[in-house]
C-alpha cells in the first residue's frame, strides 16, 4: 500500500522503522547496514525527513541518532496508515477486540523493530481466552491483511515466568 503512495523504497523503511514502534532510534550506518543500501541514500532520505521535522535527530558521541517526531503534527496520521500498510490495525480489531478477556497484548520480534517482514508475532495474555475464535479470526485477518500472524497465548502465571526471556522492543497493543 506505502508503495503505490510512496515511490522512494529508502523513505518507505524508514517510516515503517521508526513509526511502527516510535520507540525505535537509529543512526546512519546501523540502518543502512540493517536496509542493504548504501548511507548515501539513507542520509538523503534522513535529511529530507528531518528537514519536514517527521523525525528528529540528536548528536550521542560520533553518531547522529534519528528516531520519530511525535510531537509533530501529522505523527498519528502518519502512524495510522503505517499500521494500516502493515495490517496492524487489523489484528488488533479483527483478533484482539473479539476475543474477551485479554489481559496484555503485543507485538514482537520484526514488527517491533521496525521491519516489514510479513510475520507479525502476536502475544496474548489472559486466562480462558478462546482459541477456536482465535484460529478462525487469525486466518481470515491474515487473508486480508496478506501477511502471516503467529499468536502465542499465556496465561498471566505463565507469562510472569517468560517476561525475562521476552523482554526484546515490543509493541504494546493492550494493557
Amino acid at each position: 500500500m506505502l508503495n503505490s503512495l510512496i515511490t522512494s523504497q529508502t523513505r518507505i523503511k524508514l517510516l515503517l522503522k521508526f513509526f511502527l514502534n516510535p520507540k525505535n532510534r537509529g543512526y546512519l550506518r546501523q540502518l543502512a547496514s540493517e536496509f542493504g543500501e548504501s548511507t548515501n541514500s539513507i542520509r538523503i532520505e534522513l535529511n529530507k525527513l528531518t528537514d519536514a521535522k517527521i523525525l528528529t535527530s540528536k548528536s550521542e558521541g560520533r553518531n547522529v541518532i534519528y528516531n520519530a517526531n511525535t510531537t509533530h503534527p501529522l505523527f498519528d496520521d502518519i502512524r495510522s496508515i503505517v499500521l494500516k500498510s502493515t495490517g496492524i490495525d487489523k489484528v488488533v480489531n479483527d483478533i484482539i477486540k473479539k476475543l474477551g478477556s485479554i489481559d496484555l497484548a503485543f507485538i514482537r520480534g520484526d514488527y517491533a523493530t521496525g521491519k516489514d517482514s510479513g510475520l507479525i508475532d502476536l502475544v496474548l495474555v489472559g486466562e480462558q481466552i478462546n482459541t477456536q475464535e482465535m484460529e478462525r479470526v487469525r486466518q481470515k485477518t491474515e487473508a486480508l491483511i496478506d501477511r502471516k500472524i503467529a499468536v502465542l497465548i499465556l496465561t498471566p502465571s505463565e507469562f510472569e515466568g517468560l517476561k525475562d526471556a521476552i523482554k526484546d522492543e515490543n509493541i504494546l497493543i493492550l494493557k
